[in-house]
């Protein structure tokens, strides 16, 4: 039986990966910040500490085939521009010293779980592809893209079998920031002002992830290679939020605000970052994965949608209406 190393195993991906490699006869080796609570599914697990350029792996590289590392400082919209070294110890420096102990341990293939972000925060004329040069625009971008370099450095130095996944935002139960708060907006019934909104966003489940990530540990033509990933279903605004009401048996209101009034308002209030994302676009093409790799994501998006509002609405309830990460009720 293989043994696979999880890193961010107690994650929004890692969680659902650990399970999904179990189900297809990987042991499940979980590298972990502190000593705590673990998914059901993790067969050990081995206490590292923080993640960057001075972590010992030694304990949690024994005995280890493959590796998925999923663990990474997360985006938070607006961080701090000072926060840009703690991206970069984590993200970028972490990520080279797990490569190099990796290959020196021989470990035979490592996944590594980037971001779209690393080539760019919109589109414009067509879908970004793994030939796109890189365009990161914050702290976080540029710290997977380092991340990706300093991985592609120490594979061509040593040999070891390496893949790449840039993924576009990632939903499902767990997800928190604008996602979450589009749910309890939809939830509560307020009025969303994304009538006038003609965007398109490419958007992956972390079922449809977590499925391509263990598709990645064995197919012959994934090392040496970035792959871009999505549910395969580019929606806009309006569509996510009324697939999101008919999932949630909810009526929604979306007034036709122009545009340019909404950007110019998320200036004024310091929420510009924000305001783009919803109206700007953002969309991968993964014509080369489903190609290449014969894979297609396996949920749809009505599909996947549906599993994360009754996620939502579970835990709404068991938490009386409060989820941690969602804005407080008025």
């Amino acid at each position: 039986m293989k043994r696979v190393l999880v890193t961010g195993a107690t994650g929004f991906v890692g969680a659902i990966l650990c399970d999904v490699l179990t189900d297809r006869g990987y042991t499940v080796r979980a590298a972990t910040r502190v000593d705590g609570a673990l998914p059901a599914f993790v067969g050990e697990a081995v206490v590292v500490g923080a993640i960057g350029a001075n972590t010992n792996w030694t304990d949690a590289l024994a005995g280890v085939d493959l590796i998925v590392h999923a663990a990474a400082r997360a985006h938070v919209l607006n961080d701090a521009a000072s926060n840009s070294d703690a991206y970069v110890e984590t993200n970028a420096h972490g990520t080279r010293r797990l490569a190099a102990c990796a290959a020196e341990s021989g470990t035979r293939r490592f996944v590594y779980l980037s971001s779209v972000k690393v080539n760019g925060e919109e589109t414009t004329s067509h879908p970004y592809t793994p030939q796109d040069l890189p365009g990161p625009r914050d702290s976080y971008g540029i710290s997977k893209w380092l991340g990706e370099k300093y991985l592609l450095d120490v594979v061509a130095r040593t040999g070891m079998e390496a893949a790449i996944v840039r993924a576009p935002l990632v939903y499902g139960p767990g997800v928190r920031a604008n996602f979450l708060r589009l749910l309890h907006w939809i939830d509560k019934g307020r009025p969303l002002p994304f009538g006038a909104v003609r965007n398109r966003r490419s958007l992956v489940s972390v079922w449809n992830l977590c499925d391509l990530l263990a598709q990645l540990l064995t197919h012959p033509l994934a090392p040496g290679r970035t792959w871009m990933v999505s549910d395969g279903d580019d929606l806009s605004t309006p569509e996510l939020v009324q697939r999101i009401a008919a999932a949630m048996n909810r009526r929604v209101r979306m007034p036709r605000i122009p545009v340019a009034l909404m950007r110019t308002c998320g200036v004024l209030a310091g929420r510009r970052a924000l305001i783009n994302r919803m109206c700007g676009s953002l969309t991968v093409d993964i014509t080369q994965t489903r190609r290449e790799l014969g894979w297609s994501p396996p949920l749809s998006v009505d599909e996947a949608l549906a599993r994360t509002v009754s996620w939502y609405l579970s835990e709404r309830r068991l938490r009386g209406g409060v989820i941690a990460g969602s804005p407080r009720q008025s």
